[in-house]
């Protein structure tokens, strides 16, 4: 007589498919509470290009991290425009291999070369602005030996001239390029903390009204983006009044952009940040139509709670605004080896001398509450220090 483990076979297989159908129901769960769980950071450089391979199978895809938002601007290898390409720059098979590995995870890419505004940056000319100087909305400001805040200038970072009849050319040339590597279907044109628009001495746009050139900047990119069926995502602060809201001069507008909020495609999407306090602003861009992200960096106290809002407001609002609440995202404003000293433990020639709100603390506090199935309430233990 011959033995049969077909029983075994019947539980282990009944065991299996059970398992695999409530990952399946977690995974919709979260997609539901949460559908955009991103983070953002420069792109790495060739020297950490295989680390950052590592970190998006390692530590992105297992805390279901489904957007990367990469900082580009003018390091890669462009074709179309040889003079911007920036030192550190990356190479078309450099950038497939990121593109691999987050194809290999459901990981979104999404690329971001900042226009408009931060075309400079302390003491350094942005790129466009090195090559096409004609660009530049003030070009009597200059970029001092020594940066210093406040200065008499004003000046935190240039921008360059919606109006010159020449710099869509060029920079249109950069977006389609780095869309087409990435083979993405939106792009992030940053467009934060434009503090140079409409300059009385610019020849173009000087006494125009802000709002509206700001708007006019951001409809001309996203309806360049539509032609190939992509999206246009932004930083939203410009659209925020800073004076009557108390939010200031950094997460809102104090030169009057903030009309422009209505004067967008409703289809552009917000990426609403706030790093001191969970500033409930997406409510706003929201109740005005548009989609929006939340976005964290240094707090993880702030991060959960922000976090927490998101899934509330997905909950409790309106059939017709919920959807808009797209999920939160985690930003580092740091290139990428500094990030992985801190994430990693690695030795450091900066040293922290906070060691709780830091970016690395934050990412693993905010998606250890997002990936809660359901999550969590917030609580005092949220900003405790993980590694």
């Amino acid at each position: 007589m011959v033995r049969t483990n077909r029983p075994f076979k019947i539980v282990f297989l009944t065991c299996f498919l059970l398992v695999l159908q409530l990952l399946v129901q977690a995974q919709a769960t979260l997609d539901s509470l949460m559908p955009v769980r991103g983070f953002a950071i420069a792109a790495p450089t060739s020297h950490n290009l295989d680390s950052f391979v590592v970190f998006i199978n390692k530590v992105l895809a297992p805390n279901k991290v489904n957007t990367l938002i990469l900082r580009i601007d003018f390091r890669y290898e462009f074709k179309s425009q040889p003079e911007l390409v920036d030192k550190g720059a990356l190479s078309h098979a450099e950038v497939k291999k990121i593109v691999a590995a987050a194809k290999k995870e459901g990981i979104r890419i999404i690329p971001q070369v900042n226009l408009l505004g931060h075309q400079s940056w302390a003491e350094s000319l942005g790129k466009l602005l090195q090559v096409y100087p004609q660009f530049d909305e003030t070009p009597w400001v200059k970029i001092p030996e020594t940066y210093k805040w406040p200065n008499e200038d004003g000046l935190y970072c240039k921008s360059y001239c919606p109006l010159h009849p020449d710099v869509h050319k060029v920079v249109f040339d950069v977006v389609d390029e780095i869309c087409e590597v990435f083979e993405t279907d939106a792009f992030h044109a940053g467009m934060d903390e434009v503090f140079y628009i409409g300059e009385e001495k610019c020849p173009r746009c000087g006494g125009l009204d802000k709002a509206e050139l700001f708007a006019g900047e951001v409809r001309k990119i996203r309806d360049h983006l539509a032609q190939k069926g992509r999206k246009l995502w932004i930083w939203g602060d410009r659209l925020l009044d800073g004076k009557t809201t108390g939010l200031g001069m950094w997460e809102a507008s104090f030169n009057n952009t903030h009309r422009a909020i209505d004067m967008i495609p409703k289809d552009v999407v917000i990426c609403d940040w706030h790093y001191e306090r969970p500033d409930k602003t997406a409510v706003y861009f929201a109740m005005k139509g548009f989609d929006v992200i939340t976005c964290t960096w240094r707090k993880p106290d702030v991060a959960v709670q922000q976090a927490a809002d998101m899934i509330a407001f997905r909950k409790e609002s309106p059939k017709d605004m919920k959807g808009r609440f797209l999920g939160v995202m985690e930003t580092v404003w740091s290139p990428v080896t500094p990030f992985f000293n801190g994430y990693y433990g690695k030795p450091s020639s900066q040293k922290e001398e906070d060691t709780i709100n830091t970016p690395w603390n934050t990412f693993n506090v905010m998606f250890q509450y997002i990936n809660q199935v359901p999550p969590a309430k917030t609580d005092s233990k949220a900003s405790k220090k993980t590694k």
